[in-house]
């Protein structure tokens, strides 16, 4: 890389980082569901004329490793000979290389002249996609033609215009019909201007310094990480996990890793995993890439590029079969909940000899929600799709943030203004959950509730998520964090309970409550700073009793002061009677 200068380089770098960028704000601002436009999940991406990653903007980490596997596969099966400029190609099919089905890929060739020499893409998640549940995200598939219409590959977009035909096919098999036109159009404009903002580069440029320069950002991106993950001492180390069920069996579902660090280089083994799983539960081999690079950039170096030249490193055994690469036509709703036990058995294997850099375990569940029905007002199907926050997992010298998003995810809140404005369903509790925390040292982030009323009409309710079973484990003396739950009617006499993987329907007056999981805790919880604890006492965030039982301080409950001499006797106490037990 001698002879490229460094300062044109990061010049040219930013400069493709900045196109994606705008490309997603481009997304946004023309979707019409809240998902896209509020919500934000859906990320940009522009790939070079070898079908190579040049750069992914910050937008959803789970898309990392589909787009990866996605683009290549597409554009070599479609055949790069059979695109022309303004054409556009829409892709959802997780067995080439895509996401669950709801995830919609849309690419589209840049030519300058007669040839092809970037892609820009853009992957959107729709609100509904058909299938069997409102926000085709069902609980109870058995197979992905349950889930929804399965899109392997065709030309959308031809000479710049929609094809009339195909649309009509794709809206005809979904809800919500209207607005989900509007988030394809989206896409379309979001590519479109990404695709000007490449040639306006060129322009300035030319072709072939940029080719240069794009050889020289992946070569740099693969030779920084391989420095890096020459700081960690050579060697296996191992972790797992386990997802509650698969939503059609009871028995829960291994997720097991061997991390391998030789020659500036990972190995990545998830052969001990269980096989497939006969319900959603099952992530497939785009998925597990996504995953394991996700927490590994995390760990090793937050500040990476994101392009094909981070992969190179990085080596990944998922046998074809199992729950982290099954054969179709395997269910896949929840894909991300075995990515999000990916990273949870990657961060475990890696405290062995990386204890600074890793957090305990956060709410570990995407926690989809999706519902839908007859909206009374309109007489129009509607479908919404969501997910809800919940804990982050206890960090080494801080506490973990309470209700966000965790690993995989960096989609923002739905408000409820918006929800109650455009669907028909009433947001009666939206809170933070009280001694939901893992205690330590350094506390867990607070899980969170969040309570759908459906007041006057029936509708189809689905949850695909996980915690319910294992509860987000701590470090290092730290405790777990809350499970999570699932509660139709939660407030009544006869509440029921509703399993982490599940489809559920809801009459008129029902309310379904999703309580996620707090994140775990770092550290002994005897050793917290004693006025951390007040506060969280003082902000409702744990109770008296935990205060006094788990982290062995006593709070006068008139005055919310500390007694500090009955606390480290107290303190004493509990420490005397642990090394008895």
């Amino acid at each position: 890389m001698s002879h490229l200068d460094p300062i044109t380089m990061e010049v040219i770098h930013n400069a493709l980082s900045t196109i994606t960028e705008e490309m997603g704000v481009a997304l946004s601002k023309s979707a019409y569901s809240t998902n896209i436009k509020t919500r934000l999940d859906f990320s940009c991406a522009i790939y070079d004329y070898s079908l190579r990653c040049i750069t992914q903007a910050s937008h959803q980490p789970a898309h990392l490793g589909t787009l990866y596997h996605l683009v290549p596969n597409m554009i070599k099966e479609y055949g790069i000979e059979n695109l022309s400029p303004g054409d556009g190609i829409l892709v959802n099919d997780p067995y080439r290389g895509g996401s669950h089905l709801p995830d919609v890929t849309l690419l589209s060739p840049v030519f300058i002249g007669s040839d092809v020499f970037c892609f820009v893409v853009n992957m959107a998640h729709h609100q509904d996609i058909g299938g069997g549940a409102p926000g085709s995200v069902p609980g109870n598939s058995t197979e992905i033609y349950q889930e929804g219409l399965i899109i392997p590959g065709v030309k959308f977009v031809e000479k710049g215009r929609i094809i009339e035909n195909v649309f009509k096919l794709i809206l005809a098999n979904v809800r919500g019909a209207e607005e989900r036109s509007g988030d394809y159009r989206a896409q379309v404009a979001a590519n479109n201007l990404g695709a000007k903002r490449l040639k306006e580069l060129v322009n300035k440029y030319g072709v072939e310094t940029l080719k240069k320069y794009m050889d020289g950002i992946l070569n740099y991106t693969e030779n920084r990480f391989k420095s890096n993950i020459g700081n960690i001492p050579e060697g296996s180390y191992k972790g797992e996990d386990y997802l509650d069920d698969d939503g059609v069996t009871d028995k829960p579902i291994r997720v097991a890793v061997e991390i391998t660090v030789k020659d500036g280089e990972l190995f990545i083994d998830f052969s001990q995993s269980d096989k497939q799983s006969r319900g959603p539960m099952n992530g497939t081999l785009s998925c597990t890439y996504s995953a394991s690079a996700y927490i590994l950039k995390c760990i090793i170096d937050p500040e990476i590029p994101v392009n094909s030249g981070f992969y190179r490193p990085l080596h990944i055994v998922a046998p074809k079969g199992s729950v982290v690469n099954p054969k179709p036509p395997a269910a896949i709703a929840g894909i991300w909940e075995v990515g999000q036990r990916i990273c949870d058995s990657i961060t475990k294997a890696l405290s062995q000899v990386l204890p600074g850099r890793v957090a305990a375990a956060g709410k570990g569940t995407i926690c989809n929600i999706s519902f839908g029905g007859v909206n009374p007002r309109t007489g129009k199907v509607y479908a919404f799709y969501e997910t809800v926050a919940g804990g982050y997992g206890a960090r080494p010298m801080k506490d973990g943030v309470d209700a966000v998003q965790y690993h995989l995810q960096n989609t923002e809140n739905a408000p409820i203004e918006e929800l109650e404005m455009n669907i028909p369903v009433m947001i009666t509790r939206y809170e933070l959950i009280t001694d939901s925390e893992g205690a330590g040292k350094y506390r867990g982030g607070l899980g969170l509730r969040r309570d759908y009323c459906f007041h006057d009409h029936t509708a189809t309710f689905s949850v695909v998520a996980d915690r319910e079973k294992f509860a987000p484990w701590g470090l290092f003396g730290g405790l777990e964090g809350r499970k999570a739950k699932f509660t139709l009617n939660p407030d009544s006499t006869n509440p029921v309970r509703i399993k982490s993987t599940a489809t559920v329907k809801c009459n008129p007056g029902d309310i379904v409550s999703v309580q996620t999981p707090g994140g775990g805790g770092y550290g002994d919880p005897l050793r917290r700073d004693p006025g951390k604890v007040l506060d969280d006492v003082r902000n409702e965030k744990i109770s008296l009793k935990r205060a006094k039982s788990i982290y062995g301080v006593v709070i006068d409950p008139h005055s919310l002061e500390v007694d500090y001499k009955a606390t480290e006797k107290l303190r004493e106490t509990l420490r005397e009677k642990r090394e008895r037990c």
